[in-house]
């Protein structure tokens, strides 16, 4: 997006899921599981549902308001998509792992996820706006009709395309294997749908929050009327518990691999809601949080990399550094070390260090960014 054409409330509402986005990586090198039946560990992991959707939807809102030309534009998307998905299966991984040598094990994340939308993108951008949006709306709204893989029946690209982790594994042979986390589908329509709702952002700011709200509390509604009456969007059924709180877990406990209806509708709601505050927030919180909102990707590639020094750190006062660290992608674990598990104080405090930490660079990137043109800077 161009410096001349930036709004708060994107940068904002981009710092913010980025910010979030640390919490469930230091979660994940913490030992701590995504969830269960404990309050507090539900929400530390719910909470980071957020950003996933938010930021590939913003993807495409960028996407629109970058207004540049469709032939220089395809070809940006389709080279900066390329360079994402080279970059999730090297330099992230590397990241992730610390470890050179652990190659048999790869993870199709979010970035691989976006770097694939982005060279569909290349194509979409050619259509008429409101066709790209029609296009990402009934991806969303419809691909909980694609049944349930049986077994691993479905093909490799069929896991890549949609079925993702539901499905398992790639077995590629020879101890190789390929877990898709993010599938293309729905993150496409996610995406497209970004592309579309970037012209709401254009409207002047009376029109451009009625609208927000109405959409916002819409895709609210839609989520509570689904999730309650079972109607469609999800595989995983809402179920009473014993008790308020176990039911209230349930009712949040949409599905996130591959991102179901309801659980889109439960965490885009909220962020487009939110647009007509954000746009009017001020003070030194909001532009510090900001500053990653302008720089996502270099966030993203320094965030991994310091919480996983950060947790080397925990170890070694615990200790020793555990090979745990270095034998697997913690994204995919397997059982962790038993006594390794950190407390939540302990996560959040790591968590915080490592967002201190990163404000400074991110800062100074934020600015070369704006003070300079360099054509590398666009894949950054």
């Amino acid at each position: 997006m161009s410096e001349q054409r930036r709004l708060a409330s994107v940068d904002l509402l981009r710092g913010a899921v980025m910010v979030l986005m640390a919490i469930d990586h230091v979660r994940v090198y913490a030992g701590v599981p995504p969830g269960g039946p404990e309050v507090a560990v539900f929400f530390t992991r719910w909470v980071t549902n957020f950003c996933a959707p938010v930021f590939v939807f913003l993807a495409g809102t960028s996407i629109f308001l970058a207004a540049r030309a469709t032939r220089e534009q395809s070809r940006l998307l389709v080279t900066r998509g390329l360079w994402l998905v080279l970059l999730e299966l090297t330099l992230i991984h590397l990241a992730w792992t610390f470890n050179p040598a652990h190659t048999t094990q790869q993870m199709a994340g979010v970035i691989w996820a976006i770097g694939w939308c982005m060279v569909l993108m290349a194509l979409l951008v050619r259509l008429p706006l409101k066709v790209v949006g029609a296009i990402g709306i009934a991806i969303i709204a419809g691909h909980n009709l694609i049944p349930a893989p049986v077994g691993d029946s479905v093909s490799p690209l069929l896991s890549i395309l949609y079925y993702g982790m539901a499905r398992g594994p790639i077995d590629l042979g020879g101890g190789w294997s390929f877990s898709v986390l993010y599938s293309i589908v729905p993150w496409i329509g996610v995406m497209a749908a970004g592309f579309g709702f970037g012209r709401v952002l254009r409207f002047e700011p009376a029109r451009r929050d009625r609208v927000c709200l109405a959409l916002g509390l819409g895709a609210i509604a839609a989520f509570i009327v689904l999730r309650a009456f079972d109607l469609y969007g999800d595989p995983n059924s809402f179920r009473t518990g014993q008790g308020a709180v176990s039911s209230l877990l349930s009712f949040l406990q949409a599905t996130k691999y591959p991102a179901s209806l309801q659980f889109l509708l439960m965490t885009l709601g909220p962020a487009i809601a939110l647009i007509p505050l954000l746009e009017r927030a001020r003070g030194a919180l909001a532009r510090a949080i900001s500053v990653f909102g302008r720089v996502p990707f270099f966030y993203y590639l320094l965030h991994i990399p310091l919480i996983h020094a950060l947790a080397l750190v925990v170890s070694l006062i615990h200790g020793g550094v555990n090979p745990w660290l270095f034998d697997n992608h913690p994204m995919d674990p397997g059982p962790v070390p038993e006594g390794y598990r950190w407390s939540l104080p302990l996560l959040y405090l790591v968590f915080a260090i490592a967002v201190a930490l990163l404000y400074w660079p991110c800062r100074w990137f934020a600015d070369l960014k704006s003070r300079r043109r360099d054509w590398w800077l666009t894949y950054m």
